[in-house]
């Protein structure tokens, strides 16, 4: 079943030559999405220097793609040993080296990533020994290593291990596996808030594309799981899902949408009760207005992404292009993602009442042509990727920074439906704290009015 079975078994035997305490066997893996697969693997120990001489116990798994990609690494601790979670090792026992994730045949093989292996673990020890009494406090410890080292997980069962509960750790799940749903990952694992980060792939079949990739690299504190469930105690749930089908008209597609919500909001928030759910579904306002009601949360722990992106960039663009710089600090796009977003101002602008028609009539042109130069940039995956992790950043710090974000508007601008539009906020741990008071401008409320009549004409024809 290797496709490159000679290949293979040629690395097989040099390694045994250089390893014969190795022993190897063909076992059932099962993968994080619960895909499983016949692999060979070999298990013994290699020589490390540090201080003393220690032998370290691993396990590799070939993939049977070998060698065109990376085996999948583990720490075999017996029971008198406990692992020292560092860069290179997680506590579940797998292994990370930059030799994995730069991994490449015909110049990468399996005796040089011992090597590495040896070197890296010679700078720092992944294991060590425990007392008696240790050891038996470490059972339970070991025994659910022994069950992520055959690639089986269990997201109900979270036991407190070492007297820490997994709940308490700063957990975002991404729910939807394409291109958007994986660059956010990526940019919230860059981020580097996120203790640790579950990909929800809830397409058909094995994974694919990028989640193949995600698996085949596997980056420290990123796991991909099929089951909901997986994304229990998060403190943010990012939603990235969106229809794919044939539908005939916008408001087929955004059914669709609605029907594949009603299928996940009601377990996520099941899941992760004190969650902030963050939507980047379109259309951003009415799935947002979607998941409110679905989840049943409170309006401030339910946020769309709406203007984020365009308003850090309609301020980098005064900023930096235009040198309008104190303009900047009080800019703002709000309103309904897409060609009917408006630039506003908050309170405080420069350019407010007392500063005359000249000032005003100033900053207006200043914003036109800002606002210009801003219908050039598309909101591709990754520049939204990024615009998730800066949010997520300011939620689960507490920043309590500003940022234009969709949210309930009811009882703001003159608007009387259950509408989201995108209205600077500060955000904390709970969401939105608070919404920042904009200056009073009647064509912006006009404008805002509009959009909010025309969306909720939409919701009142979806079914729910």
């Amino acid at each position: 079943q290797y496709k490159f079975r000679d290949l293979t078994i040629e690395e097989l035997k040099n390694v045994s030559k250089t390893y014969p305490n190795f022993t190897f066997s063909m076992n059932t893996y099962t993968f994080k999405d619960g895909s499983q697969k016949e692999l060979l693997n070999f298990s013994g120990t290699v020589p490390v220097k540090y201080g003393n001489s220690y032998n370290i116990p691993i396990q590799l798994w070939l993939l049977d793609s070998h060698p065109f990609a990376p085996p999948i690494c583990f720490l075999k601790p017996t029971a008198n040993m406990s692992i020292s979670v560092g860069k290179h090792v997680d506590a579940r026992g797998r292994i990370y080296l930059p030799y994995l994730q730069n991994w490449s045949h015909p110049k990468s093989t399996v005796i040089g990533l011992i090597k590495e292996m040896i070197a890296k673990f010679e700078e720092d020890l992944p294991l060590y020994s425990l007392s008696s009494s240790d050891a038996a406090r470490q059972s339970e410890l070991l025994s659910y290593i022994a069950k992520i080292t055959e690639g089986e997980t269990d997201m109900k069962s979270r036991s407190k291990i070492g007297g820490k509960n997994e709940g308490c750790f700063n957990k975002i799940t991404v729910v939807g596996a394409g291109d958007l749903g994986i660059a956010c990952v990526l940019a919230v694992a860059a981020k580097g808030v996120a203790d640790k980060v579950i990909l929800l792939d809830l397409s058909e079949g094995a994974a694919k594309g990028g989640t193949m990739d995600l698996e085949i690299f596997a980056l420290p504190n990123v796991e991909i799981s099929k089951d909901l469930s997986a994304s229990a105690d998060s403190k943010i749930v990012v939603l990235t899902v969106n229809y794919l089908g044939n539908a005939q008209t916008y408001l087929d597609v955004i059914q669709s949408n609605v029907d594949l919500f009603r299928g996940i909001i009601p377990a996520i928030s099941h899941y992760s009760q004190n969650a902030v759910l963050l939507v980047a579904s379109h259309p951003v306002e009415i799935m947002t207005y979607v998941s409110w009601k679905l989840s049943a949360f409170p309006k401030s722990r339910v946020i769309g992404v709406g203007a984020n992106l365009d308003s850090e960039r309609f301020q980098y663009i005064l900023t930096n292009l235009l040198k309008a710089e104190l303009l900047a600090k009080d800019a703002w796009i709000i309103g309904e993602q897409g060609e009917d977003k408006v630039p506003s101002w908050t309170g405080d602008s420069v350019a407010d009442q007392t500063e005359g028609m000249a000032a005003r009539n100033s900053r207006e042109t200043v914003a036109s042509r800002a606002m210009e130069v801003l219908k050039g940039k598309g909101q591709r995956s990754w520049s939204v990727g990024l615009s998730v992790a800066d949010l997520t950043d300011s939620i689960l710090k507490d920043k309590r920074k500003v940022h234009s974000v969709s949210t309930l508007t009811k009882g703001c601008c003159n608007i009387n439906s259950e509408v989201f539009l995108s209205l600077p906020c500060i955000l904390g741990t709970s969401g939105v704290v608070e919404m920042v008071k904009l200056e009073e401008d009647p064509l912006v409320q006009e404008k805002l009015q509009s959009s909010a009549a025309s969306i909720h004409d939409l919701q009142q024809q979806l079914k729910l």
